[in-house]
């Protein structure tokens, strides 16, 4: 009986996910074809079409990569990438946590006006602010730093970051904290041992969105 009724609803959804698939295919064939055509040489390129590599025999090749690191400095600049984005993710992500615990689960006066101040910070532009941190910065002796870099980026994602993280960890169930404050645990072990693991997929979700953007 549970398998007839399951049945009507399986096929009454087969169209949806024969769409939701065929447009997943169409996002993916287009970077499948510029990874296959990456690994080919370029004779091969000019001559056939980058689905005629997927049938053996295959003739791949990371001579195109090595080529491109090693030209105009491109593997430092790479490398340069990858020091700036990977911290630059890390670090807004730490702090947008802890302050979205905060926000949602500790009591101090002024919480919500601080909040929304933060949020608001979401409509200022972003160039209005590019000149007073240069100047910052050239006083401080920052300029041309990856710690200037950083502390940059840290700072512009970090509004969208604590906005991000305060909805998803303010709409934790309180039962559950409370259980925790109950055995003894202190806000840092909450913190680190409950609402860290738990908030994993707005985490990823973030750290998602903040890497693109520094990249």
């Amino acid at each position: 009986g549970g398998r007839m009724k399951r049945s009507p609803r399986l096929l009454a959804r087969l169209p949806l996910h024969v769409v939701v698939v065929g447009l997943c295919l169409l996002w993916f064939i287009p970077s499948l074809g510029l990874l296959v055509s990456s690994l080919r040489s370029k004779a091969a390129i000019l001559s056939t079409g980058w689905w005629t590599a997927l049938a053996p025999p295959f003739s791949f090749t990371l001579q195109n990569y090595a080529q491109v690191i090693a030209r105009a400095g491109m593997g430092r600049s790479f490398l340069n990438s990858l020091l700036i984005a990977v911290p630059a993710t890390v670090l807004p992500i730490l702090v947008a946590a802890s302050a979205a615990y905060a926000f949602s689960w500790m009591w101090f006066r002024g919480r919500d006006s601080l909040f929304l101040l933060i949020v608001a910070l979401l409509v200022v532009p972003l160039q209005m602010s590019l000149i007073p941190i240069l100047r910052l910065f050239n006083a401080v002796g920052l300029t041309g730093t990856f710690l200037g870099i950083w502390i940059a980026h840290s700072a512009y994602g970090l509004p969208f970051a604590v906005y991000l993280l305060r909805n998803f960890i303010g709409e934790l169930p309180a039962e559950l904290l409370e259980s925790a404050f109950l055995d003894g645990a202190g806000h840092f072990q909450v913190f680190y041992r409950l609402i860290l693991p738990v908030s994993v997929p707005a985490l990823a979700s973030l750290a998602i969105f903040q890497f693109m953007w520094v990249w």
